[in-house]
């Protein structure tokens, strides 16, 4: 049986402290997993970076970062590319200092672009630069699209793997929340749909992308066109189930990160750990 990693996607909620000292807190009340949110712009220092991820390896917290919202690696635009890829470098590199084996990405929105296929290979394009870019010393990280609640957004699972199939130093971040809004709740309603997912992503990127697969989990509200707003594990009407989820990272015996975008964001890592056992 492979071991699932739980905890949050920034600073836990009942914490009250420097950043730097959430990987002890986490390792109190149980959780091993920490990703870092630098989703407004990287602003984080080098010494804070470098004694976080002292402090995770200390307390045995795997670490992963979240880029940057304002990427958009589809835009026709050059300028909007080109300060795209710069977020994306200092995510790197301050994903470097701190140890963080994955780099979480948006990748980016169809608009602007005559077709779909069109948006996906700007998008690979643009992520083989960056990874060309990157010095020598950049060792750890790997950027890790991820799949997009929206329609209008990049990020299909096909797309996702099929980005990572193209560019090297790449693993997927699997959203199954975003996943079931984007199929307006058609997907991740069975086990054997996210097992079947699982498979594809091991059989086309092999299994070091399942080992662990880095996978963002909350319950969300959907519309036409997608995502909405993501909800609590325990409110009722909203989908998808985690106990199908943790069926199937069961059954198929897989590594997970499970990293929580719940609202009380380490709460229901917590209860995510309950449901599905160690």
């Amino acid at each position: 049986m492979g071991r699932i990693r739980y905890g949050p996607a920034g600073k836990p909620v009942d914490f009250k402290g420097p950043m730097e000292r959430v990987p002890e807190f986490l390792r109190s009340i149980g959780l091993s997993a920490l990703e870092y949110e630098a989703v407004r712009g990287v602003r984080i220092s080098e010494s804070k970076a470098r004694l976080l991820g002292e402090e995770a390896r200390k307390h045995d917290i795997v670490l992963s970062m979240h880029a940057p919202y304002y990427v958009n690696l589809a835009s026709p635009d050059d300028d909007t590319v080109k300060r795209s890829l710069k977020r994306l470098y200092d995510s790197m590199v301050a994903a470097e200092w701190m140890g963080a084996y994955a780099v979480v990405i948006h990748p980016g929105y169809y608009k602007g672009n005559s077709s779909q296929r069109e948006a996906l290979e700007r998008v690979i394009k643009a992520f083989n630069s960056l990874i060309e870019s990157l010095p020598s010393w950049i060792k750890t990280p790997e950027v890790a699209p991820e799949t997009m609640g929206k329609t209008s957004q990049v990020g299909s699972l096909e797309e996702v793997i099929e980005i990572c199939e193209n560019v090297p130093r790449c693993r997927p971040c699997i959203d199954w929340a975003h996943l079931y809004a984007r199929s307006e709740g058609s997907f991740v309603v069975s086990v054997d749909q996210v097992i079947k997912a699982i498979e594809e992503v091991e059989k086309r990127l092999g299994s070091r992308a399942v080992r662990p697969l880095h996978t963002h989990f909350s319950k969300i509200e959907y519309g036409r066109g997608g995502e909405r707003e993501h909800h609590t594990l325990r409110e009722e009407g909203y989908g998808p189930s985690w106990e199908i989820v943790c069926r199937a990272y069961r059954e198929t015996g897989i590594d997970a990160v499970v990293i929580s975008e719940s609202p009380i964001l380490e709460k229901d890592a917590l209860l995510m750990k309950e449901i599905c056992g160690e």
